[in-house]
């Protein structure tokens, strides 16, 4: 694609965004007070800078962990989203620390031949993704440089090759969450703030969640002032015929909310099932007040039907559920297999196939329901506990051959890790979403006596900087 065609295409979409900006001008101004547009790379540009400054002329040098890509000014590192590596750019600072500023991008002078047309219109305004940028080839390469250098500067030897584990990515995502403005528009939170930016196409998400989104937003509006959603949660199957909503308000409503959903269904046949939840001040626990039809959906992942329960997690990439679960669960078999924060037993209900006993051990509420009816029948056993409680009570006693630990952005922790060592499994498998504390983790289980068998980035989230990453480890 040429660079004027390329511009002319954002320019369109420019276009379009002020249309839709001007439709909702009377409801309320932006966060940032300011007028906002979009330039020929995707950027915001209008919105108030927190330190103002002239633009300086930048090389991009490398991405960053975060979605930016750092560049230097006098030596001092500068993180700039929406560039490229080996791009010159047009910046101004917009907060400027001891070690470090943030910057925008107001011009792309020298543009890398990667870069392409964003497919997203809302692309740079909207928080969501950050790589549409640039070609997908570009973006795994991007995530294999960031998982390198993550690791080997957390002090991990990494081995020559990264797999990667990768597949279509466009419409891949089986679950949103989407927040209401004032005029009632549903929409993601921006990139530079917490403004909703509405929004009419998502090409990450699957299909079916755009069009329920677009639809409840409309039932929405004929319940008003009555209800008065704050944030909705969409999920659905792989084969887009079944969908769970979950409908957030931050105060209890006198508005029967079988009604909503019956007005829901009768717009959108495929609707399941649907819950009210109230999310009150911060540091109280939400709380389902009302709830219409089912409360889960069948999934179809890896040869199996999952029970997924209202808020439970389960993986987002619909097109490589399957693969994952083989990544982690090969070459395994045995008498013992732990599935630590097993959700509702993704890999435990494939690991109760190879193994004589499985112990899952779950403590969202959200899934320990789930994770009992998909391993009834097998040699799956689901425990409610807290992981780090689960193995100080199991320190001792029969030695698993296999730990599958699949934990939060916060990793592991130090006495998770210890427990582990302590406890000795010849093999772990490690899924992470977060090469930091990856990093970190990793290097007390290497000390204590693991070893790195395998690295695989596992792209579940295209068009984004987030990554998720298969480590199989074994003891020496």
């Amino acid at each position: 694609m040429t660079p004027r065609k390329q511009i002319t295409m954002q320019r369109r979409a420019k276009q379009a965004a002020k249309k839709h900006s001007a439709e909702r001008k009377n409801s309320g101004k932006q966060a940032s007070g300011a007028k906002a547009r979009t330039d020929s790379v995707g950027v915001m540009r209008g919105v108030k800078l927190t330190s103002p400054s002239k633009s300086q002329l930048v090389e991009i040098e490398k991405p960053i962990y975060g979605g930016a890509f750092l560049a230097r000014l006098a030596g001092k590192a500068v993180f700039v989203p929406l560039t490229l590596p080996g791009e010159q750019a047009r910046v101004r600072i917009t907060q400027s620390k001891s070690g470090y500023a943030n910057a925008e991008a107001e011009e792309i002078v020298r543009a890398a031949p990667e870069r392409v047309a964003p497919a997203c219109p809302h692309f740079g305004v909207c928080g969501g993704c950050h790589y549409q940028h640039t070609d997908y080839k570009s973006q795994l390469a991007i995530k294999q440089a960031i998982l390198r250098e993550t690791l080997e500067r957390g002090g991990v030897a990494v081995p020559a090759e990264i797999a990667v584990l990768s597949g279509e990515p466009w419409r891949y995502r089986n679950r949103i969450r989407l927040a209401f403005d004032a005029a009632g528009n549903l929409g993601y939170r921006g990139r530079r703030s917490h403004a909703v930016v509405p929004m009419r196409e998502c090409p990450i998400a699957a299909p079916l969640l755009v069009e329920a989104a677009q639809a409840f937003s409309q039932v929405a509006r004929g319940f008003a002032p009555l209800l008065r959603p704050t944030e909705i949660a969409l999920f659905c199957n792989p084969a887009e015929t079944a969908l769970l909503a979950t409908v957030f308000t931050s105060s209890p409503s006198k508005l029967r909310f079988d009604e909503v959903a019956q007005a829901l269904q009768e717009r959108f046949p495929l609707l399941t099932g649907a819950e009210l939840v109230v999310e009150g001040d911060s540091g109280l626990q939400p709380r389902t007040i009302a709830q219409w039809g089912p409360a889960s959906l069948d999934y179809p992942a890896a040869g199996f039907d999952y029970r997924v329960d209202h808020g439970a997690f389960f993986q987002v990439n619909r097109w490589l559920v399957d693969a994952l679960v083989e990544r982690v669960t090969f070459g395994h078999c045995g008498r013992l297999a732990w599935d630590l924060f097993a959700g509702v037993g993704l890999f435990a209900r494939q690991l109760a196939a190879r193994f004589d006993r499985v112990v899952a051990v779950e403590s969202a509420p959200a899934a320990t329901a789930a994770l009992e009816e998909n391993l009834r029948g097998t040699a799956g056993m689901a425990v409610k506990a807290e992981t780090l409680a689960f193995l100080r009570r199991n320190r001792t006693g029969e030695r698993p051959g296999l730990i599958v630990v699949d934990p939060p952005r916060t990793g592991l922790g130090a006495e998770t890790c210890a427990l582990l060592a302590e406890i000795a499994a010849p093999a772990v498998a490690y899924v992470s979403c977060d090469p930091a504390t990856l990093a970190r983790d990793l290097r007390t289980l290497i000390d204590s006596g693991y070893q790195i068998q395998s690295i695989t980035l596992a792209d579940l989230f295209p068009q984004t900087f987030h990554l998720e990453t298969v480590v199989q480890l074994r003891r020496a």
